[in-house]
This record gives structure tokens, C-alpha cells and sequence, in this order.
């Protein structure tokens, strides 16, 4: 199958009426015949890895990503996110830069964020899919819709940090009621970083987080063997 046919049980309750819908199926048809043509990521089985990884009463804070890495190996279903072993790209080098400016926290050596899913960071893309080696290909097919329903599931909670990185995920603002954090900024890619370094947004993710008496979030990470 190209698509899971359920969503994990803590977010069937919340969008488990979108993949009902026609535009679901229409896009699981899409994506079933890109696969069958060609590449593409994350395989079948991490596409709602997100909210595998990030349960719905446990999200505290929502990364908003674009789409997933569209290289071999890259893309695992988590925004920004890649395995141990792979190169880290260049957007989540500078993620990592900023990290260390803002809480001193080492670079890590490998770019596996799923430590940060487990503490309640939904790790979101907008777009689920995309084919090999074409950035936006998945765009326009009803992912956006889909994901769309997610952040206002969220909203719907009584108070998440929402980091906003660049002008695709500030476009979401809409979506997320007044009562919630909201930390915008550039995307962290290098045509943009200079105006996202410097931000400070994990400070102010866990700074926002206690004054809502939610604890804080350990933004370290494991280290690894590849760089």
C-alpha cells in the first residue's frame, strides 16, 4: 500500500474522518502511482511517522516543516529530521547551529531528531510525500488539507508552542488560536539563515512551556558516528 490505512489510535479520533474523505482517496491514488512509477519519500511505512512518534495528548510543541527530503535515504517522516548515518543537510545544520548559540547545547553528530518527537515536538510537514530528487512534487494534491485538519486539532489543545520557520509554515498562523505560543522566524536554510540564527526559539519554546507549568524540553541529542 502507498498510504497507511490508520492512523495511530491517539489521532483516529482527531483526523481519522480525513482519510474518509474524497480528496484522501484521491490523493492516495496519486501517490500510489508516483510510487509505481518512480521514487518516492519517506517509504509507505513512515508516512505518518510523526504522529507515531508524537501522540496526540502528548504534543507540546509543533515543528512546521515544508516537505520531506526528497534524496535517497533522507526522509524518514519526520520534518527536518534524518537517520543516524546520513549526511546531515544543510537546514538542519543550521537548526543545529542555532541550538548551541542559544542553549549551549553541542552541534550533534548525526541528525535523528526522534528524541525531540518523544518529548511531545510533533515534527509536522506539510506535505507527507514527495518524489525523488523534486522539491514541492507532492505539493497541491491534498496533503496541505490533511495536515491543515492536524494543526487545528492541535489548536484545539489547551497550549502548544507552534515554530513557525519561514514564510510556508508563518502561512499556518491562521490556523492556530490566540491562546497558543507562537515562535516565527526565517527558514533555517542557508539561502535564509542569517535572519533565522539568532532567534533563539528552543529558549523560548521551554521558556513559554513552564510558564504554562508544562515542563521543558531536553533539546540534546544522542550523539553518532557520522557527521
Amino acid at each position: 500500500m502507498s498510504l497507511p490505512h490508520e492512523l495511530p489510535a491517539s489521532w483516529r479520533a482527531e483526523l481519522g474522518s480525513e482519510l474518509e474523505q474524497p480528496y484522501f482517496a484521491a490523493l492516495a491514488r496519486f501517490v500510489a502511482e508516483e510510487r509505481a512509477s518512480g521514487a518516492v519519500f519517506p517509504p509507505p511505512q513512515d508516512v505518518f511517522a510523526a504522529f507515531e512518534r508524537t501522540p496526540f495528548e502528548r504534543v507540546r510543541a509543533v515543528i512546521v516543516g515544508q516537505d520531506p527530503y526528497h534524496g535517497d535515504g533522507q526522509a524518514h517522516g519526520l520534518c527536518f529530521s534524518v537517520r543516524p548515518g546520513v549526511a546531515i543537510p544543510p537546514s538542519l545544520r543550521n537548526i543545529f547551529k542555532e541550538l548551541e548559540s542559544d542553549l549551549g547545547i553541542p552541534r550533534p553528530a548525526q541528525g535523528d531528531l526522534a528524541g525531540w518527537a518523544a518529548q511531545g515536538v510533533l515534527l509536522l510537514n506539510t506535505v507527507l510525500t514527495v518524489r525523488k530528487d523534486e522539491a514541492n512534487s507532492h505539493a497541491g494534491r491534498g496533503w496541505e488539507r490533511f495536515t491543515d485538519a492536524a494543526l487545528r486539532a492541535v489548536s484545539r489543545r489547551e497550549h502548544v508552542v507552534f515554530l513557525l520557520w519561514g514564510n510556508s509554515a508563518r502561512a499556518k498562523a491562521e490556523l492556530i488560536d490566540a491562546r497558543h505560543t507562537r515562535i516565527e522566524s526565517a527558514h533555517p536554510s542557508p539561502l535564509s539563515a542569517r535572519k533565522f540564527l539568532g532567534t533563539r526559539p528552543f529558549s523560548r519554546t521551554n521558556a513559554a512551556l513552564a510558564a504554562h507549568g508544562q515542563g521543558t524540553i531536553d533539546w540534546s541529542l544522542p550523539s553518532g558516528l557520522f557527521a
